[in-house]
């Protein structure tokens, strides 16, 4: 008869930003002594929280059939998190609704027989261990390398001996567990991949977890004058606010290429234009991170903040600073018309910033002195949480300039569709990190 192998896995994942930056990290611990036998972790790039618990969980079993291989089915383990969701899912008491986490869920269970796991949810000042490690991994992939366990502090929160869990039993060999148990867990890490990117929706989770609010995991405290890495900011600065700008979709002034600024007729969405409206409110749906809408006064913009309010219940607030430039009498022009027309006052429109449109339009100079002012205010009000910035081409490219520090020239530089997507994000000391620009992925 086989003598039962019983171990404790205390695992965890954590997300800056969610989603954003995201590793995992995973203890096997032997339930007599409270001593750690194998550790895991791993920066796996952008995901979020559940994300990143989950695959914390897959390296725990992992490491855990590892370190016994033998054992077979008198192997136990009993797995310890702060994920409440993680925890009731895997136990069979919530169900998993998002397709994502489904894959994850999957692999986790197949590790090890399920009358073999059993699950419990502590606090997370109870699940230190795991926390620092995960930790660490994040640390590591914001300066570009791998987690090393020759480098990790976490064994520094494992006490000399824990209150005996639920299940006891023999450690076994081990030395030669702890490197079968790492052989596993290179292996696994490339298994897991696929499925561990994809990102979990925060509206979704809230509702699996019966309104349970998402885990944060901020980044630990680091000494003052630390050099700023990774994503714009030392990681002691928490959340940033991140500005979603979403260009209006098209009007039938879009694909003539013609002005179409403030002081015109403000058009309407056109068919097309009310098509990329509602892909834009299905994308944010499944997506699940925008937590605030904020629109252009300007019809086009305001119409295409409906369809994304609509799809995630939220109310849309008016910013007049968000309107797109005044362009004068070049309003429904072509660039060519105005050339022919007002070719003098283009050339020095083109040449210098501080030069307004015929007829008393705006310059980009003012734009840019309007758009910083609504920079400033948006995040200071939006400090550490999403917001969507439903708005034109010239907020947008100057929202991206300002964030690079790029000089007024970038403008003319600066490809953006309509209904693209271009995310900046702005951290606590008023550094900026510009995430993505001019992405229509997925309207196609």
């Amino acid at each position: 008869m086989s003598v039962a192998r019983q171990v404790v896995v205390e695992a965890d994942g954590g997300s800056r930003g969610n989603p954003g930056p995201a590793g995992y990290g995973a203890v096997v611990i032997d339930p007599a002594t409270g001593e750690p036998l194998a550790e895991a972790a791993e920066y796996i790039g952008v995901a979020t929280n559940n994300v990143a618990e989950y695959r914390g969980l897959i390296a725990g079993l992992t490491a855990a059939k590892a370190l016994f291989p033998d054992a077979g089915e008198a192997l136990r383990v009993h797995v310890r998190m702060d994920s409440k969701l993680v925890v009731e899912q895997m136990s069979g008491r919530w169900k998993i609704k998002h397709p994502d986490m489904k894959p994850l869920a999957a692999r986790a269970a197949a590790i090890l027989p399920p009358s073999s796991v059993t699950y419990e949810w502590i606090p997370r000042a109870q699940n230190k261990h795991a926390d620092r490690l995960a930790n660490e991994a994040m640390d590591a992939g914001r300066d570009g390398r791998q987690w090393e366990a020759s480098a990790s502090t976490a064994a520094l929160d494992a006490p000399s001996a824990r209150t005996p869990s639920p299940v006891q039993g023999p450690p076994g060999d081990q030395a030669a567990g702890a490197a079968k148990a790492r052989a596993a867990l290179a292996a696994a890490r490339g298994a897991a991949a696929p499925a561990a990117d994809a990102l979990f929706s925060l509206a979704e989770e809230t509702a699996e977890s019966g309104g349970e609010p998402t885990d944060a995991h901020p980044a630990p405290q680091q000494a003052a004058g630390t050099p700023q890495a990774g994503w714009g900011a030392a990681p002691d600065l928490g959340a940033p606010a991140t500005l979603v700008l979403l260009r209006h979709g098209e009007t039938a002034l879009t694909p003539e290429k013609r002005f179409s600024g403030s002081g015109g007729t403000d058009p309407e969405l056109s068919a097309v234009g009310r098509g990329q409206a509602e892909r834009a409110a299905g994308h944010f749906a499944a997506l699940g991170t925008v937590q605030e809408i904020v629109s252009s006064p300007l019809r086009r913009c305001r119409e295409t903040a409906a369809a994304v309010a609509a799809r995630l219940g939220l109310d849309v607030r008016i910013d007049e600073s968000l309107r797109e430039t005044d362009f004068g009498a070049w309003e429904g022009l072509t660039f060519g018309e105005v050339r022919e027309r007002y070719g003098d006052d283009l050339t020095a429109w083109l040449a210098s910033p501080d030069t307004a449109p015929t007829g008393g339009g705006e310059s980009f100079a003012q734009v840019a002195e309007r758009v910083a002012a609504a920079r400033d205010r948006l995040v200071a009000r939006y400090a550490g949480r999403t917001v969507l910035l439903v708005t034109h081409v010239t907020p947008i490219k100057t929202f991206v300039r300002l964030a690079l520090g790029a000089p007024p020239e970038a403008l003319f530089r600066m490809e953006l569709s309509a209904a693209s997507i271009s995310t900046v994000a702005y951290y606590g000391d008023g550094n900026a990190s510009v995430r993505l620009l001019n992405d229509t992925s997925y309207l196609r």
